[in-house]
């Protein structure tokens, strides 16, 4: 019995300290419908087809509903040799995928948010080219779902501290 009134103080402290469910009250929150309102911009390349893909999946449908945002994102795909054999044949390669991303209020066209997210990949270069352009699509999918969980994650951040603050 003593042993749980000792820690009921650090229960209460624990409460108090301010920390809350980032999608508490599930599809009705007000993070998730901030991010059913955005709109992705489309994205040049493959590597934007990518991404915007998977920011679609992740966001949510905008539904019959106008958006109110719009997510403008801006790739750089840089594929980089190095481990260099005798021979000067790269026996790796660093595939690195950023973006730069803006939120954009469509009632006045303000940037509300203007971040960077981005990740890397290693791929082995070996005899078969065919086995290695398909290690570097691989790597490409996989950073395209890389950048586009820390573009949502980043906006449930940024949709929470916005609704808390009114």
């Amino acid at each position: 019995m003593m042993r749980r009134l000792a820690i009921l103080p650090f229960l209460l402290l624990l409460s108090a300290c301010g920390l809350h469910s980032l999608y508490g009250g599930g599809a009705g929150s007000p993070v998730s419908g901030l991010l059913r309102s955005v709109e992705v911009a489309s994205i040049p390349g493959q590597e934007g087809w990518l991404v915007r893909t998977k920011l679609v999946d992740r966001l949510g449908e905008t539904g019959s509903s106008t958006p109110l945002y719009r997510l403008d994102v801006t790739l750089d795909d840089n594929i980089t040799s190095y481990g260099l054999r005798a021979d000067r044949a790269a026996t790796q390669e660093r595939e690195t995928l950023r973006a730069r991303y803006q939120l954009v209020d469509l009632s006045n066209g303000s940037v509300l948010l203007d971040e960077t997210a981005g990740s890397d990949a290693s791929v082995d270069v070996v005899s078969s080219e065919y086995a290695t352009v398909a290690a570097e699509q691989t790597a490409l999918e996989n950073l395209s779902g890389i950048v586009a969980d820390q573009i949502v994650a980043r906006l449930a951040i940024y949709a929470a501290r916005t609704t808390h603050r009114t």
